[in-house]
């Protein structure tokens, strides 16, 4: 089953079950990619999808963090919960180590020697791993290899 008929199924499983936060939720993430569809006149593929997630996920962590430095405990709760149930439909991330030894192995491919080859490294590895690591940690990583080497 793709991702998209996943949070549509659960859309219904959310209003059988009188859910209403999840529901908003999911119907929120359906809307975004139901207008990516229509502005770019295909159907989205699972890593089309996911990049919608990641997006929304790091829209929700941008502002839970604004809530948090402003005292707005019960909006910061409100992000928090809809951070987690959008975190549910992505694929679990890469442990730093397993991120580290992919970076490695690209950085080998492409014989970079050092921080100079760092946009080559990231337009690789953003193609590879955008699925399972966010470019935060990517860059971060790829800084430190390339800094050693």
């Amino acid at each position: 089953m793709s991702l998209k008929n996943r949070i549509l199924d659960d859309i219904k499983v959310a209003m059988k079950n009188g859910d209403s936060f999840a529901r908003d939720t999911l119907r929120l993430l359906s809307s975004a990619i139901k207008q990516v569809e229509v502005d770019s006149r295909t159907t989205l593929d699972d890593s089309a999808v996911i990049a919608i997630l990641r997006k929304a996920c790091k829209q929700r962590e941008e502002a839970s963090e604004q809530y948090q430095n402003a005292g707005r405990n019960d909006l910061f709760e409100h992000e928090q919960k809809e951070l987690a149930i959008i975190r549910a439909y992505l694929p679990a991330s890469l442990s730093d180590s397993a991120l580290r030894e992919e970076l490695q192995n690209i950085i080998a491919e492409l014989g970079a020697k050092d921080i100079k080859d760092l946009g080559k490294v990231m337009s690789a590895a953003n193609t590879k791993l955008s699925a399972v690591a966010e470019g935060k940690r990517i860059a971060a990583c790829a800084k430190e290899i390339l800094n050693k080497g």
